[in-house]
C-alpha cells in the first residue's frame, strides 16, 4: 500500500479521535461491518431543532475507517438529517465517480479513490451515518 495513502493529513484526522465514543441516549445509532475486512463501526446522533447536535462513534477498525469517523464527527454537527445525507453522499461519488465533494475538508480522502480495496474502508462510518439518519 502507498504512503501516500496514509498522508500526514489523514493520519492526523484519525488521531484527533474527534466524536470517539459511544453517545448517552443518542436519538438515532447504527453499527455496520465489513466482512471482508473486519472492520466494525457505530454510529450515534443527537439532534435538536432539526439539527445534528453531536455525533458519537466507536470504531474498530483501520486508520481510514478512523479518519472518516472523526470527519463525520468533525462536520455533522450543525448539518440538518438531509444535509448529513448529502455529505454521505458525496463521499460515496468520491469513491466510486472520483467526483470532488463540495465539502473541501473530506478532500483528504482523494488519495483513496485510487485503492479500489480500501474504499470501503472510508465508506463505511458514512454507511453507519446513514443508517442512522434513517432512524430519526
Amino acid at each position: 500500500m502507498s504512503n501516500a495513502l496514509y498522508h500526514e493529513a489523514l493520519v492526523a484526522k484519525a488521531r484527533s479521535a474527534i466524536g470517539k465514543g459511544r453517545l448517552a441516549d443518542p436519538h438515532a445509532s447504527a453499527r455496520l461491518d465489513n466482512p471482508l475486512c473486519g472492520d466494525r463501526v457505530t454510529i450515534d446522533l443527537h439532534l435538536a431543532d432539526g439539527r445534528i447536535t453531536e455525533v458519537g462513534h466507536e470504531v474498530r477498525g483501520c486508520l481510514l475507517c478512523e479518519a472518516a469517523a472523526a470527519a463525520i464527527a468533525e462536520l455533522a454537527p450543525g448539518k440538518s438529517p438531509a444535509e448529513a445525507r448529502d455529505l454521505a453522499a458525496a463521499v460515496t461519488r468520491m469513491m466510486k465517480e472520483g467526483i470532488a465533494p463540495a465539502e473541501r475538508a473530506l478532500d483528504i480522502f482523494s488519495p483513496v479513490i485510487t485503492a479500489k480495496s480500501r474504499r470501503d474502508c472510508v465508506m463505511l462510518p458514512f454507511g453507519a451515518l446513514t443508517k442512522a439518519l434513517t432512524r430519526l
